[in-house]
């Protein structure tokens, strides 16, 4: 799915755009430096015995960027692709996502790098627990607290809590089910974490569109990739009357001029795991793709998506970024020439880490809140976030993106004010 544009190293461009917010908002150099690099980069080699009897040593990650405002936070993706850079790049843009929402959690991602879908339930299920079993105390329901992510999902996450709770000191065990979020109901999740970073994207759309006075019913849409994030934006979009017009994923794109239904799309990728062999549609190319007329453009797919090649082609009104880092520097660049407004990833896919903190409030008080409840709070949050952004942009005269950093360095500058640094 890559665009051809991987000179783009990840972690740079997010650093990149830190340093031009640090100068916006004057961050003193000390704080600078200390947010220039994670304070924690862990790499472990596990073995795992597959189905066939052979034993496999697999490489596992977690990079603990900061925690200054809260415990760690942040997704464990499993996929070939895997990489330090990689994860230092995302674990960053959880401490600006969590600072930016005043969410009090710091930054962390991981992953295992492995491709999960050549593996079956029971060789996923005992990578997990191996994994888990070699992170060891470097997790903890009040130290860092991991998540779903590419490649997992809330069967992964029950897997990661069970096997926390039967290593772990024998006391308090119940309360050992903050170790991770984004579980099942069942074993302690929240109602609508589920579709929470798709319903924060969706959020911010209805934001932009109240404020440009743009009527969503009857609207258009382009969605990249259709996992978790791009099916429930699509599913939950359509309920505003918004048709996905095209898709596409690793496999390939499909167009369909008529709007795909989200949700038979949604559960035919569950049951396959991709849109390829899709019935409903016609297979058109990448580039046939990124030149789809539509009104929104969702890209939900990996980073470093949309390049010059592919900004140039865009003919949309609006882009909400529901992947991290799915538009590089250049297409940036190219996309602000145009004119078209960008929902950067730090504010639109933050629903996820909200919902994930109050399954991880939820637990820690023993409660479990109705679905109103959390989509009440969630909608508050996001507005807010949403609001203050755009506000500072206008302010500024800067972009979302560069008031999105900006707004969370001056939370952790104030922070770092506060505590000082020890000794």
């Amino acid at each position: 799915m890559s665009s051809g544009a991987d000179e783009f190293s990840f972690f740079e461009v997010v650093q990149g755009y830190m340093e031009e917010a640090a100068e916006l908002t004057g961050l003193p150099a000390h704080v600078r430096r200390i947010l220039a690099e994670p304070k924690n980069e862990l790499i472990v080699h596990f073995p795992v015995r597959m189905d066939g009897g052979e034993t496999r040593l697999f490489k596992g990650y977690r990079i603990q960027h900061n925690n200054v405002m809260g415990p760690y936070k942040g997704g464990m993706r499993y996929h070939e692709q895997v990489s330090l850079n990689e994860l230092k790049a995302l674990a960053t843009q959880m401490t600006w996502k969590c600072a930016l929402l005043g969410v009090p959690f710091g930054g962390g991602k991981g992953g295992v790098k492995f491709n999960p879908r050549e593996h079956s339930h029971e060789e996923l299920q005992r990578i997990t627990r191996r994994f888990t079993h070699a992170l060891g105390s470097n997790i903890g329901p009040s130290h860092d607290i991991p998540a779903p992510d590419m490649g997992t999902n809330a069967q992964t996450m029950v897997w990661m809590m069970d096997t926390y709770i039967n290593t772990g000191p024998t006391y308090e065990k119940n309360d050992h089910r903050a170790v991770v979020t984004g579980k099942t109901i069942n074993a302690g999740g929240s109602e609508g974490r589920e579709a929470a970073t798709g319903q924060g994207v969706v959020h911010c759309i209805k934001e932009w569109a109240r404020e440009a006075r743009f009527d969503l019913e009857g609207a258009t849409a382009i969605v990249q990739g259709f996992g978790n994030v791009g099916s429930n934006t699509a599913l939950l979009l359509s309920k505003l009357g918004v048709s996905t017009i095209a898709t596409g994923d690793h496999t390939g794109y499909h167009r369909n001029d008529e709007g795909f239904n989200a949700h038979k799309l949604q559960d035919y990728v569950r049951v396959n795991g991709s849109i390829d062999g899709y019935p409903r549609g016609d297979k058109i190319t990448r580039d046939e793709f990124f030149e789809t007329k539509a009104d929104l453009f969702i890209p939900a797919a990996l980073q470093n998506q949309v390049g010059e090649k592919e900004a140039v082609r865009l003919d949309v009104r609006l882009i909400a970024e529901g992947a991290n880092g799915p538009i590089n520097p250049a297409g940036g660049a190219v996309l602000a020439d145009r004119g078209i407004p960008v929902i950067p990833d730090i504010l639109a896919n933050s629903g996820g880490v909200t919902v994930s903190y109050y399954e991880w409030v939820q637990n820690r008080n023993s409660e479990h809140w109705d679905a109103e409840e959390v989509q009440r709070r969630l909608l508050h949050m996001m507005r807010r976030a949403y609001q203050r952004t755009m506000f500072y942009a206008a302010e500024k005269k800067v972009n979302a993106r560069i008031a999105a950093y900006a707004l969370a360095l001056e939370s952790l500058a104030t922070s770092y004010e506060e505590r000082g640094i020890f000794p």
